[in-house]
């Protein structure tokens, strides 16, 4: 029997350590994940560290990977879970038609997300936070609150099928709560033994 799949939304410019940290983390459980963008190619991610002196984070060049689908291609309901790491990415993505199809699909449907740092920026765009409780990078707290949603300024908040965390800090508490989830929603299936 087949894996849960759960899909990553993300594109250039993206938090190295958002992105490779719920890759990693959800096959080390035994989901098949799978990295969406707005093309299929090689993805440039970037590592965003603060240092003494700095008003906001500073930005180097981080990791690839390669997108798995298209934002187009994606069929949203062959997916237990989505995953929206920050960065720039969401950014630029929220703004594509088949990045707010893919979300909306996830809400309506309440399925398992986990959001955090920028990617609050790509929910509220898909309309999908009026109401809600929501942590997010700090800097984003009067967009939170643009959006209708109640800014919480904590490691992981979860709002009904929503996780969210404010940034790679809180991966620990975030992916904790996305895991308890899951394994609510969509557990993982023990492979089957085939008898000799």
């Amino acid at each position: 029997m087949a894996q849960p799949k759960i899909l990553i939304l993300t594109g250039d410019a993206a938090e190295s350590l958002e992105v490779m940290y719920p890759y990693q983390r959800l096959r080390e459980e035994g989901y098949e994940v799978h990295i969406a963008a707005p093309r299929k190619k090689k993805l440039r991610f970037v590592v965003h560290d603060f240092e003494p002196g700095y008003d906001t984070y500073t930005e180097k060049p981080g990791y690839t990977l390669d997108a798995d689908i298209a934002l187009a291609d994606v069929q949203p309901e062959i997916y237990a879970a989505l995953v929206i790491p920050g960065g720039r990415a969401p950014e630029y993505i929220r703004n594509d038609s088949d990045c707010q199809r893919i979300i909306t699909h996830f809400f309506w449907h309440q399925k398992p997300v986990a959001q955090l740092c920028h990617a609050a920026l790509a929910l509220a765009t898909a309309g999908v936070l009026k109401g809600r409780r929501t942590a997010a990078y700090p800097a984003l707290e009067s967009d939170v609150r643009a959006a209708g949603a109640e800014f919480v300024n904590a490691e992981a908040v979860v709002d009904g099928t929503m996780v969210s965390a404010r940034a790679w800090p809180d991966h620990p508490a975030w992916m904790r709560e996305f895991l308890r989830l899951l394994k609510q929603k969509a557990p993982v299936r023990e492979p089957e033994t085939v008898a000799a």
